[in-house]
């Protein structure tokens, strides 16, 4: 029994002493750390080997593991496992990160955009963030993503899918321009699945100098308070204006035309060219050609195109023109699809219209018409309605079409000049003596003023006095009339307080004599009664004594009366006889 104990407590402690071996194996040897913004790949030396062709191998297979070791501490066997460390993703924001896979199934015949279980580039990007995924099975491409600014939308265009049917907006996994825009805002694109163009909207310009071509001025990038919002924009537009300066060499390489020599407008009478060669269509694109950059933050494309026409009585007539288009967000995918871009826009419609209608119209005028105020503004008018009406069904909304400048021959300018300048002369001095007699007119009525605010003043003195000599009247009479009111009133008083003393003598009067002639009667009758008045006195005197009235007799003695009076107590009283009453 004792030695079975003691067999378990070895076994107990071996057991003890291999975990304490194996724990400190691990941690010595096995353990390993993955730093911040690392990830661990994991390569497994043991288990079942890959198929053909794959890259990435599952757990309980020999070779790159798929998933990968994040940050923290591991252990790995290193008899079974070795690992590589590697950066992890990181996409800043503002951008996108296209992934290009190298494991999955294949994709279907035609198609180069893939899904997360397929190999080729992922239809889906990765937002800005931290991403783990292995380096030997994806790569991943950090581009900028799709800053459209205030001002601008962005027009869709689908790479992939099968074509939209000619002159039709592509749907859902169509190939071509889709009807739906961007607004101005930040979008994670693929660019790979789409492609984003952006284009103006609203009001913009399209200038043509003379004979010195066209020129569109466009918006500048609004600023933006959010630095990294305004770099995209920046290079966003900045890749547009790229894409425009391309088409208009372009467009000047396939043209050697030969541009008309720019007539001098100094004060000089004669028309003089200027002295410098004539510029190509080509080299007069070049020589503009920074101005698309360099425009206080607004883009300037020049076209070699100008209007030039012969009036109706056969001079060569050459125009400055504005005119100021709009194009609205709900019409500029199909201005796109169309036509392409905006210099491409103003190349092949804007241009060719203006210049058309401009000389169908120019000709129509003398060129004493273009000279003259009132000719040019109606030619304008027309023109601006001419132009509306023709571009209106392009889906191009033109508000004005402004002449800046008209250049016509010296030979019929100098003589309308001097006509224009002497009718003016004639006006001028017409004007003079109509200012002249309006002066004196009004030096007239100015005195007239004068006159008339000093009778004026006048009166009103008359006025105010008579307003006071009135108040003054009224107030009296209104105080007179108070007077009288009161004595009346204190006449009335006193005749009322007289009638009213009067009658209650009356009354009172003729109440006396009621009562007092009664008590006569009574009397008259008592005495009647008793026969003898004298009775009739006594007894009514008798009744009317006190009750408590005693009678004393004094007798008198030696001396004199007053002196026995006064022993009796009874004071001053005189008489034999004194009434006295009892208790006293």
């Amino acid at each position: 029994m004792k030695n079975k104990l003691s067999l378990i407590l070895t076994g107990v402690f071996l057991a003890l002493i291999c975990l304490v071996a194996w724990i400190s194996v691990k941690w010595v040897f096995f353990r390993f750390y993955v730093g911040p913004n690392e990830m661990a790949v994991v390569i497994s030396k043991s288990g079942t080997p890959l198929p053909s062709g794959e890259i990435l191998a599952d757990e309980g297979q020999k070779g790159i593991q798929k998933t990968v070791l994040g940050e923290g501490r591991h252990f790995l066997n290193p008899l079974l496992y070795d690992f590589e460390i590697h950066p992890v993703t990181l996409i800043p924001p503002g951008n996108v990160g296209i992934v290009t896979a190298k494991v999955g199934e294949n994709l279907p015949e035609g198609d180069f955009l893939a899904n997360a279980n397929q190999k080729g580039i992922w239809r889906e990007v990765l937002g800005p963030g931290k991403y783990r995924l292995n380096p030997y099975g994806y790569n991943i491409a950090i581009v900028d993503a799709i800053s459209v600014p205030i001002g601008y939308c962005g027009v869709i265009t689908s790479l992939s899918g099968k074509q939209a049917a000619p002159g039709e907006f592509a749907g859902a996994g169509e190939k071509g321009v889709r009807r739906d825009i961007l607004q101005p805002g930040l979008y994670y694109i693929n660019p790979k699945a789409y492609k984003i163009d952006v284009l103006e909207i609203g009001v913009n310009q399209v200038s043509l100098l003379g004979k010195e071509g066209g020129r569109v001025i466009t918006k500048g990038q609004l600023e933006s308070q959010n630095q990294a919002m305004a770099e995209l924009q920046e290079k966003v537009l900045n890749a547009t204006n790229q894409k425009r300066m391309d088409y208009m060499n372009e467009n000047a390489q396939q043209s050697d035309v030969v541009m008309p020599q720019r007539w001098s407008r100094s004060a000089d009478k004669k028309a003089k060219p200027n002295s410098q060669p004539a510029p190509t269509a080509n080299n007069f694109v070049q020589q503009q050609r920074m101005q698309i950059v360099n425009n206080n933050g607004s883009a300037s494309m020049v076209l070699a195109q100008f209007i030039e026409f012969p009036s109706r009585d056969g001079f060569q007539i050459s125009l400055d023109m504005t005119v100021e288009m709009e194009l609205l967000p709900k019409d500029i995918s199909w201005i796109f699809s169309r036509y392409g871009d905006l210099p491409a826009v103003v190349d092949k419609i804007i241009m060719p219209q203006i210049t058309s209608i401009s000389r169908n119209k120019g000709s129509e005028y003398q060129a004493k018409d273009f000279i003259m105020g009132e000719g040019r503004e109606k030619f304008q008018n027309e023109l601006t309605m001419a132009l509306a009406n023709t571009l209106a069904a392009k889906k191009i909304i033109v508000h004005n079409a402004l002449i800046r400048h008209v250049e016509v021959p010296q030979q019929i300018l100098e003589p309308i000049q001097q006509a224009s300048i002497a009718i003016q002369q004639n006006l001028t001095n017409l004007e003079r003596q109509n200012t002249a007699k309006k002066l004196a007119e009004l030096n007239t009525e100015t005195s007239l003023i004068e006159q008339r605010r000093e009778q004026v003043a006048q009166e009103t003195a008359k006025l105010k006095a008579e307003i006071k000599a009135d108040e003054e009247k009224q107030v009296a009479q209104i105080k007179a009339e108070a007077i009288k009111k009161a004595a009346e009133i204190a006449r009335e008083t006193a005749r009322n307080d007289a009638e009213t003393a009067r009658i209650l003598g009356q009354a009172q009067a003729s109440a006396i004599q009621l009562v007092e002639g009664e008590k006569v009667k009574g009397i008259q009758m008592k005495t009647a009664a008793y026969n003898d008045y004298m009775a009739y006195t006594l007894t009514e005197f008798a009744r009317s004594l006190n009750p408590k009235v005693g009678v004393n007799i004094i007798h008198s003695g030696a001396g004199t009366l007053w002196t026995d009076l006064k022993n009796t107590g009874t004071g001053d009283l005189g008489g034999a006889m004194m009434l006295k009453q009892n208790g006293n």
